[in-house]
């Protein structure tokens, strides 16, 4: 196995769960597996959490057909935008559609009926984050479509919070006020209301108003915050740590430049250089060079000279490192949000940018 590989505590993982589900309590739990896990590594993750979930949430159609061959069965939204064409896909691995537009509803009560199968969707309403959906103020007719599509199963309806990690709940309330004008519908018509779920990672910590049904966690599934100034109501911690190990140690006099582009040298009197088997291919950004720090057997040490694509140095000073230490570049001291202020972005990227020539060593897995 490679050197350099991500960790992932499955145990906490369950753990997280846990406490999610006991913070919304009696609302569903329906964690976002999309963009491979949040890059934790969806082909672990998902078969081992499918007993302790209501449903799973993925971004495009093939996230979906990936979980069905994985052997789940649980439900599986698909979120993202889906164009017409793709629509068979849902019903020969039965997905749930996020009906986002007017044509699309139609089309795929025209496709339910001429293949005599029922498909299921969720209504997407637009409230505020101008991506994907219908506008809360032409929710009448799509509504009012969706009731008349025999051949569709309406299971859900929701909305996506834009600004839900803020402190400030302004922006957030009022999306709020209008997914409750799109849900005055089937009061006003004495109809049945859909599931409704509204809240991803933030919504769940800061919206509890909108908690509805189902709530969507996202990073905070996975132990990440989805902002700094964020209260921490639920007991989630990191899941992933990333490790690696010395694949080169030696003494690097002053005035000779350590990789790329020449950005630094030792000062001075000699210093001990530590090459780690990581760059930026598989995604230990680049812009992190000079920046970052690494632990190596307990110790905190700074990421030196340009990172390169495969491999990147930490100056080590003194200290005996030798080859086969093993190093730390997250967890175990360093956390993902510092590795964002590194890379000049935020934990979402960080995660999702770890590149898929980084396996994942899946611990814990004690059903």
């Amino acid at each position: 196995m490679r050197p350099t590989y991500l960790e992932i505590d499955l145990s906490q993982l369950k753990k997280n769960l846990e406490a999610i589900r006991k913070h919304v309590a009696p609302a569903k739990v329906m964690p976002m597996v999309k963009a491979n896990a949040y890059g934790h590594g969806v082909d672990g993750v998902a078969p081992f959490i499918e007993p302790y979930v209501d449903a799973f949430g993925v971004a495009i159609v093939e996230e979906g057909i990936h979980l069905r061959n994985l052997g789940i069965t649980k439900p599986i939204l698909v979120a993202g935008g889906t164009l017409i064409e793709q629509l068979p896909l849902f019903l020969e691995h039965d997905l749930t559609l996020s009906a986002s537009s007017l044509d699309l509803l139609t089309a795929a009560d025209h496709l339910a009926e001429t293949t005599r199968k029922r498909m299921k969707v969720h209504l997407k309403f637009d409230t505020g984050m101008e991506r994907v959906g219908v506008h809360e103020y032409e929710a009448e007719e799509f509504l009012r479509k969706s009731i008349a599509c025999s051949h569709l199963e309406v299971e859900g309806i929701y909305t996506h919070l834009a600004n839900s990690e803020k402190v400030d709940r302004k922006y957030s309330l009022l999306q709020w006020e209008r997914f409750q004008e799109v849900l005055h519908f089937y009061e006003k018509n004495s109809l049945p209301v859909p599931m409704r779920h509204m809240c991803n990672s933030g919504g769940i910590l800061n919206l509890p108003e909108a908690h509805f049904d189902m709530v969507r966690p996202g990073v905070l599934f996975y132990g990440i915050y989805p902002g700094r100034d964020i209260e921490r109501k639920v007991d989630a911690k990191p899941i992933a740590t990333w490790k690696s190990r010395v694949s080169y140690s030696k003494i690097t006099q002053p005035g000779r430049p350590v990789s790329y582009g020449s950005l630094w040298q030792a000062e001075g009197s000699p210093t001990r250089i530590a090459t780690i088997p990581c760059g930026y291919a598989d995604g230990y950004f680049r812009r992190m060079t000079n920046q970052a720090r690494v632990i190596i057997n307990g110790r905190s040490y700074p990421q030196v000279g340009r990172i390169c694509m495969d491999q990147f140095m930490v100056h080590a000073g003194e200290d005996e490192v030798r080859v086969g230490d093993e190093a730390i570049l997250l967890g175990g001291g360093i956390a993902v949000e510092e590795l964002a202020d590194w890379a000049g972005t935020n934990e979402y990227e960080i995660m999702t940018n770890i590149s898929a020539r980084v396996p994942r060593v899946f611990v814990g897995a004690v059903q």
